[in-house]
């Protein structure tokens, strides 16, 4: 599936559709915040993600239903995607430096971020599991290198 980008309008109309999931038009206009568009504004833009394949559309009797194809975060990897290549040469830690250069991200909470994932990787049942399927060939050779290791010492 290919996704693309959104203009900013298109982008605020489906924020609204991936908050309902689904939707008719009636709970389309009233989630729109003031000053909301004209009715026929709504259903060209609709008409528009829906060729977008961002909807999809099902009639019910006279009315019709528009229901969310791609959920939000799919475009959200996707835009995110877009920015690093766009701004950061597709390099996610040159978006972090500049992240921590402007104080936007503190030092501080990416450290912890990164604690927590120590904390998580220092599980014991984790660390087992990891154990028995790691590549049995690593296992060999490092058994190795330790034998060696203490015949020297020898």
């Amino acid at each position: 599936m290919k996704i693309n980008q959104l203009t900013h309008a298109e982008e605020l109309l489906m924020n609204i559709l991936w908050k309902l999931n689904s939707a008719y038009m009636k709970d389309v206009m009233e989630e729109y915040p003031e000053p909301k568009p004209h009715q026929n504004t709504v259903s060209t833009f609709i008409k528009i993600l829906v060729e977008k394949e961002f909807l999809t559309i099902e009639k019910e009797g006279r009315i019709f239903k528009y229901t969310v194809a791609i959920p939000y975060e799919d475009y959200k990897i996707f835009r995110l995607k877009s920015f690093l290549e766009q701004y950061f040469q597709n390099s996610a830690s040159e978006l972090l430096k500049t992240l921590l250069d402007t104080k936007m991200l503190a030092k501080a909470d990416l450290d912890s971020l990164f604690e927590t994932k120590k904390l998580e990787n220092e599980n014991p049942i984790v660390d087992f599991i990891d154990e028995i399927t790691s590549d049995k060939t690593l296992k060999k050779k490092e058994k190795k290198k330790q034998k060696k290791g203490k015949k020297k010492k020898k």
